[in-house]
């Protein structure tokens, strides 16, 4: 029975943590609709009126992030747009981590120093997943000029 415990609270907290990896990329969208859901129940909309303009908001943030990365040629806004999902999602990660670590971790700084490696972990995996949509061009990724010289021909490549 101790066993199958062992077993079922490992699959769990592996599940937990896929789930968090999963939906790391939906921290910013979640903060933005529970903001404006708050914002406006508290200006009287009611709950179904603040439920709605929560979804909305929540749904045009993550519409928005995504197209104007997949828009956008200028790789600093990219960069920036990819940082504004990024951060908030590794502020999860960090307070998730730290509270799992907390079921068998019993040393304060191995919790923090686990938090911060996941922290790291999870913004990474947000940031791969808001930079997907991202049109790579050439010669843009490797960082080189776009107008190079071209090479000289040379009578081998004439004939």
């Amino acid at each position: 029975m101790l066993a199958l415990g062992l077993v079922l609270n490992t699959l769990g907290i592996g599940l937990f943590c896929w789930l968090i990896f999963a939906l790391a990329i939906y921290a910013l969208p979640f903060f933005v609709a529970l903001s404006v859901g708050m914002l406006a129940f508290r200006d009287g909309v009611g709950v179904v009126g603040a439920l709605l303009s929560g979804i909305v908001s929540g749904a045009l943030t993550l519409a928005v992030g995504q197209v104007a990365v997949a828009v956008s040629r200028s790789r600093t806004l990219r960069i920036a747009i990819a940082t504004a999902f990024a951060v908030p999602a590794a502020i999860a990660g960090y307070h998730v981590v730290f509270a799992l670590s907390q079921i068998g971790v019993p040393s304060l700084a191995w919790r923090e120093a686990l938090a911060c490696l996941g922290a790291v972990c999870i913004g990474g995996t947000a940031w791969t997943r808001s930079t997907v949509f991202a049109e790579t061009r050439p010669l843009e990724s490797a960082g080189m000029a776009e107008n190079m010289p071209q090479p000289a021909l040379t009578a081998a490549t004439h004939e």
